[in-house]
Parts: C-alpha cells; structure tokens; sequence
C-alpha cells in the first residue's frame, strides 16, 4: 500500500491518542481515469468548512481509536457537496474524531467528483471509490483492529447518495475485486441524503454532476436507490430535517418506507427544522443531538460498547 503521508497530525480527543494518516486508495493507475492533469483544488470557507474538488487522486484519511478503547467496528465517511465539492472537515474530519472516542475506526474517504475530463464513464467513479475503500478497509481489517463483518458507511447529502448506493449496487462491482472481497456494508449511516434522481425527489444539482443533463430512463432508475432496495440491504440510520429545501425529506422517508417493506432493519429521525446541511449539530432548532441517536442505535446493534 502506498502511503503519500504517515501521521502527518497527532492531537488529543477525550483523554486519548489519535493517529491520523492519509493513503493513496489505488496503490498504482486510478481506474476509469483519464490521463489529464487536473489540479485539485481546496479552499477554507468563511465558515470554516474545507471543500474539496477537482479530486483525480482519491484517497482515505484514517482515524483509529486507541487500542484498548477499539470495538471492531469501522465506518467509511463520505463528505457531501452535490457531487461537485466536499465538505471534507464538516462531514468528514471533524466526525471520524468523534467515532475515534466511541472506539470506532473511521475513514474519511476523499472520492473523485464526476467529471468527463478525468473519467472515461464519470456515473462509476465515486462509486468506484466507495467499494474500493470498503474493500481497502477489510483487506487490513487485522492490520487496523477491525471486525470484517463490522464495516459500515456513511455520508452527507450527495455524500449520502454515495453511501446508499454503495450499500445497494454492492453486487455489481465496478472495481477489480480478484480477491472476491465482501463489497456490502454492514450498515449505512445516511445524513439528509440524496436519494433518489425520480420526478420531483431530484435534487438536480447532483444529478446532473453524476448522470448528466439528459440521462436515460434506465440509468435515472439504477441511480435512484430506494428503487434498488431488497431484503439484503444494510441495516440503515437515517436523519432529516422536514424543511430541507435543498433535498426533500421525502428522499429519506422513501427509502426507510422501502426498507421497512422489504423486512431490513432500519430507524429515521425527522427535525421539524433545520434546512440542509446542519452537519453534526442542528444547534439552531433543536437542543436535540443526532448523533447521540447515531450511538445508541449503534450500541443497540452491538457495533458499539455500551457506555
């Protein structure tokens, strides 16, 4: 595995160590890539938020807890930003350090944004990127503590549809997976989704970026993930707010309707308020903390030690 940094920060969370380190997710030629050379660009925002495009180099950011406080469990973070940027430190970064402290390892994956002029079939790349980082991560579960059957994914709005995409194509890979490695999560963790490209759900800017202005009836269905749910799908956790005018809530309850009617395992939280992209903290409507649900839906399910 090539490592392009090697603990490149140390810092201290909830009395304990965390190590972070950043690896390359293709050890040689990026798949599906064109060879054109495209700065990447990162840019900190007034508001704090480091977004990140024009991604050719895609990578994973990796946060382990301490040993002695490991649980097994893994979860892969995937940033939001329509398809077109990431809001790497606000859903990614600054999440993994708190699923560091609960005992969990997390990986931020830093995936490629479609782009016809780095990628030969764009509407695969940020898929291709997702499974092989689930496939990186149980490749050194023992290296990195971790649990195979323990492996989950998560993401933010477009980051979200990622996610859920990952946990619904995982049969069809679109990666080189000779070693036949589990391309299913264990779970998904999906944050005011993007879910589906249907009809009025759209959220267009996102579809557009993965499938193009004017894309065929068959690709707008295989895209639109509540329509690619059945009984294997992972346990799911969902969180939205009724008032997201970016992307409808209906994207979310659709799909938990669709898991429940197909017998998956799944919980929703509805915000009455909130708008989109409130990250880890609704502070300004709700004194109530997703991400406290997030933990005892995960200790419910075992993946994490109870407090």
């Amino acid at each position: 595995m090539k490592k392009i940094l090697l603990i490149i920060l140390s810092f201290q969370y909830n009395h304990m160590l965390s190590a972070q380190e950043i690896i390359q997710l293709y050890e040689k030629t990026v798949p599906n890539s064109k060879p054109a050379i495209v700065p990447e660009k990162q840019e900190m925002g007034k508001d704090n938020i480091l977004r990140v495009s024009k991604v050719s180099e895609p990578t994973l950011t990796v946060f382990l807890p301490a040993k002695e406080k490991a649980t097994g469990t893994a979860v892969i973070i995937c940033p939001g930003g329509g398809y077109s940027s990431l809001s790497f430190n606000y859903e990614g970064t600054d999440v993994a350090q708190i699923f560091a402290g609960w005992g969990i390892a997390a990986f931020v994956l830093k995936y490629r944004l479609p782009d016809d002029n780095i990628m030969l079939q764009k509407e695969i790349g940020p898929l291709q990127d997702a499974q092989r980082a689930i496939q990186l991560v149980r490749s050194n579960a023992v290296k990195w503590n971790i649990k195979n059957n323990q492996v989950g994914i998560m993401g933010f709005s477009a980051g979200g549809h990622l996610a859920a995409t990952a946990g619904t194509h995982y049969d069809h890979a679109v990666i080189d997976n000779e070693g036949n490695i589990n391309l299913r999560p264990d779970f998904l963790i999906l944050l005011y989704p993007v879910i589906s490209f249907t009809g009025n759900l759209a959220h267009m800017g996102s579809r557009n970026n993965l499938i193009g202005k004017d894309p065929s009836d068959e690709k707008i269905t295989l895209y639109s993930n509540e329509l690619q749910i059945n009984k294997h799908t992972p346990p799911s956790f969902l969180v939205h707010a009724k008032d997201d005018d970016a992307v409808k809530v209906q994207n979310s309850t659709v799909f938990y309707k669709t898991l429940l009617k197909n017998k998956v395992p799944a919980e929703i939280h509805l915000y009455e308020h909130g708008g989109h992209g409130f990250g880890m903290n609704n502070n300004f409507t709700s004194k109530e903390k997703w991400m406290d649900w997030l933990k005892a839906w995960l200790q419910k399910n075992n993946w994490i030690r109870k407090s």
